[in-house]
């Protein structure tokens, strides 16, 4: 059971935690200190915004914010990929980081946990079963397993004192970035905080999240487009999450592959998020490349992670329904009807903006009309949305924030849009959403 060096156990108890936040405080003060008066040194009059946006300083959050995991971590992602072009570019890079840089739990500390769930014997269970993970991730870490029958498995196993610290971290996280200055004042994370604990409790709670593995597993079925894995009941427990291992390549990794390969990859990725959205009304919410894998020698998407799966209301679905179908006509005043119904945009910053907002219509009006497959490589029209959004930012008295649920469902639609440009794929999105068009969306999924 050897370790690699990026082995960090896992602060448990509540006081632990809370010192290691008064820790990261202290530590950003201190730079703020050593900043000011080497400016001071050099002849400059330093900003105390400029102080505490130091690459020094955000390093140092990012780094206990990895080694804390959990909601810690968790909003720092969130935060991250949803505060989007508002945040510092200082910020936003540092955030980014905290999807892919996460601490393991050292061998130690992983058998104490594993001793818990599953008795002192846990080790016969396996033919082998190999300690270092294949994944460590804010809420639990996965491991490969081979069983006696020849089975491969992936274990999830979560991280200690996870479950419990999950409000006390949210709230901490939030007043760290506040007091630190790395979170603009101007932007407002309060009415998402209790959502973010809500949804955090549940990723927590595997037992649910085997639940939806099911349930998205029987939803794909014999889809050849798609794999998702199949979970072991036997091995699973409200803290570990066993399921059948399956191989594939980081999606990322078509970035290199030829541009049909690419695009095969995207339009699955695009049709996937119109069913959960139209056709079953259940939706894995989290967008982070990490939860999808290509199989370069089968075309096939792997689906991982379940945490954040989640039933859609159907007025959710259908304000997106009559939101989409108006952009396909090119009716921009319907377009701009639909998207206050569906509160997308606040009826004040309609009234009160309605030039920029009309121009932000006619920009992506215009992208959606054009003809043959959806150029997602071209991203021109994206800084002149960002320059009219920001008209309507700097207007605090007309701010908005869209339904919970619609913010869950526009995280995984940006997420995947942002996955494609990535890939700088072209799909056929037009005749995708289309289809969809007079179809009826049942209430429910099976």
């Amino acid at each position: 059971m050897a370790d690699d060096g990026r082995g960090r156990a896992m602060p448990s108890g509540r006081i632990a935690r809370f010192g290691r936040f008064g820790r990261i405080a202290g530590g950003v003060a201190g730079g703020v200190l050593a900043e000011g008066a080497r400016r001071l040194a050099a002849g400059e009059r330093p900003r105390m915004g400029d102080l505490l946006l130091t690459p020094a300083n955000a390093a140092r959050v990012t780094d206990q914010l990895a080694h804390l995991r959990g909601a810690a971590m968790k909003l720092g992602q969130m935060i991250s990929m949803d505060a989007g072009d508002l945040l510092p570019p200082e910020l936003t890079a540092i955030l980014a980081r905290l999807r892919d840089d996460a601490h393991h739990m050292p061998p130690r500390q992983l058998d104490q946990v594993l001793t818990k769930e599953w008795g002192r014997d846990w080790r016969r269970r396996f033919r082998h079963f190999q300690a270092h993970p294949i994944a460590a991730a804010s809420i639990g870490q996965v491991h490969r397993a081979d069983m006696p029958d020849g089975r491969t498995l992936a274990i999830k196993v979560q991280y200690p004192g996870v479950a419990e610290s999950i409000d006390a971290d949210v709230d901490n996280v939030a007043t760290l970035l506040r007091v630190s200055g790395l979170l603009p004042r101007e932007i407002d994370v309060a009415p998402l905080l209790a959502e973010a604990k809500r949804q955090l409790h549940e990723e927590a709670d595997y037992t649910r999240e085997r639940g939806m593995l099911e349930r998205y597993h029987a939803l794909i079925g014999e889809d050849p487009a798609y794999v998702v894995p199949v979970a072991d009941p036997e091995l699973s427990t409200g803290r570990v999450l066993a399921m059948s291992y399956v191989a594939g390549d980081r999606i990322e990794t078509l970035e290199a592959s030829p541009q049909a390969e690419r695009d095969r990859a995207a339009a699955a990725l695009v049709a996937l998020v119109l069913r959960e959205l139209f056709a079953w009304g259940t939706m894995q919410t989290d967008p982070n490349f990490a939860n999808y894998r290509w199989q370069a020698d089968t075309g096939r998407l792997v689906l991982l992670d379940f945490g954040a799966t989640r039933e859609i209301l159907p007025a959710t679905r259908e304000g997106y329904h009559r939101l989409l179908m108006a952009g396909l006509d090119g009716n921009r005043d319907a377009v701009r009807e639909a998207a206050v119904a569906a509160g997308f945009l606040g009826a004040a910053a309609v009234a009160g903006h309605r030039a920029a907002v009309d121009r932000m219509l006619d920009v992506i009006l215009s992208e959606l009309g054009r003809a043959g497959p959806f150029d997602f490589g071209d991203r021109a029209f994206v800084g002149v949305i960002r320059e009219e959004a920001m008209v309507l930012a700097q207007d605090r008295a007309t701010w908005h924030v869209p339904p919970i649920d619609t913010l869950f469902v526009q995280r995984k639609v940006s997420g995947t849009a942002l996955l494609c440009a990535r890939l700088k794929a072209r799909v056929e999105v037009r005749a995708m959403v289309e289809a969809y068009r007079n179809r009826p969306m049942p209430a429910l999924s099976p």
